[in-house]
């Protein structure tokens, strides 16, 4: 890449070149957001359907977001 990082597979390295083109071929029909990765995409598509696949072990409580379930179960 022209930053100086290395990937190891070409795959990885045509994500990471997006960053630099600021290509954000993944689009949502909802909202039309878009994304560098389908990841990402279907990641924000729970919004549209309120899908809150991440659960607590503990209390049960549904999250959108892996981050949000992490910072939640930091309080048990």
């Amino acid at each position: 890449a022209e930053c100086g990082k290395s990937f190891s597979t070409g795959f990885n390295l045509a994500q990471h070149r997006r960053v630099h083109t600021r290509e954000r071929p993944y689009t949502c029909g909802d909202c039309r957001k878009s994304f560098v990765r389908r990841s990402n995409l279907a990641q924000h598509r729970h919004l549209h359907t309120g899908e809150r696949p991440f659960v607590c072990t503990h209390c049960g409580k549904s999250f959108t977001w892996r981050s949000n379930l992490s910072r939640h179960c930091q309080t048990h």
